[in-house]
């Protein structure tokens, strides 16, 4: 998990401005054409124009986003504790977990959208595939380390397999879960914008993707610019929420 060391945030804007400032004159000095690579000033002008639409496209996003990510957290987490009380769960269950990891979304993304019928509902449920897998590997893996001295404790008092799993695993396996959980946030996301990549293919129109490919087939390469920007900055303050959140949990948890 990444921690950002104190004073980097100045480091961080210092830097983000001086890569705009080199964008800004390496696009008017070398006379790069708009339709190719934007300067910022266009890109800013572009977001200005359609700001609402950009605004409400990325709120479209971002509630597949968390509801997938909500999703993911409950299922992989329960799932991982089922697995840890139960070696014929581990046995039966532990091959589709490989699979869900292992297909891409991007190849049954139309089949999910088919089969469930709801625009949002297919794009959760691809949100949610993309985002299990951290979540759930990591929560069994902290499962998988409790220490032994506290099991055999648990044990020694006549504990049962789903008191050891909920009082004693789970507790432990709490930093592995946070770890997982801020990869899932940002693979959430990913998830929101390739379902949202298929519906606008197909004519439903939802969030910040399709704004995209409507910009793209228009030629509106700044909008389309605008467009990936706020992706980015939604994509950043996830994993900073997250790492808050990690870092509020774990200080309580030590």
């Amino acid at each position: 998990m990444t921690v950002w060391p104190r004073g980097s945030t100045l480091a961080g804007i210092v830097s983000f401005c001086a890569a705009l400032g080199l964008w800004q004159a390496v696009v008017a000095l070398a006379h790069v054409p708009p339709y190719l690579v934007p300067s910022p000033v266009e890109v800013a002008a572009a977001f200005a124009a359609d700001a609402p639409g950009l605004l409400g496209a990325l709120l479209a996003t971002l509630s597949v986003t968390v509801t997938a990510l909500l999703l993911a957290t409950l299922c992989g987490t329960l799932l991982a504790a089922l697995m840890s009380a139960s070696r014929w769960a581990t046995a039966a269950l532990a091959p589709w977990t490989v699979i869900l990891q292992v297909t891409p979304v991007v190849a049954v993304a139309p089949l999910i959208i088919v089969w469930v019928g709801d625009p949002f509902a297919a794009m959760v449920v691809c949100a949610t595939v993309v985002a299990f897998f951290p979540v759930f590997s990591n929560t069994a893996s902290g499962l998988a380390a409790t220490p032994p001295e506290l099991l055999d404790l648990f044990r020694l008092n006549g504990a049962t397999r789903l008191q050891e799993v909920f009082l004693v695993r789970l507790p432990a396996a709490i930093p592995y879960f946070l770890a997982g959980l801020r990869v899932s946030g940002g693979l959430a996301l990913v998830g929101a914008v390739v379902a949202e990549f298929v519906t606008g293919s197909g004519g439903i129109a939802s969030g910040l993707a399709f704004r995209i490919l409507e910009a793209g087939y228009r030629l509106q390469t700044a909008r389309m610019f605008a467009a990936l920007a706020l992706l980015s900055a939604a994509g950043l303050a996830i994993n900073l929420a997250l790492g808050w959140l990690s870092r509020l949990m774990l200080r309580r948890y030590g």
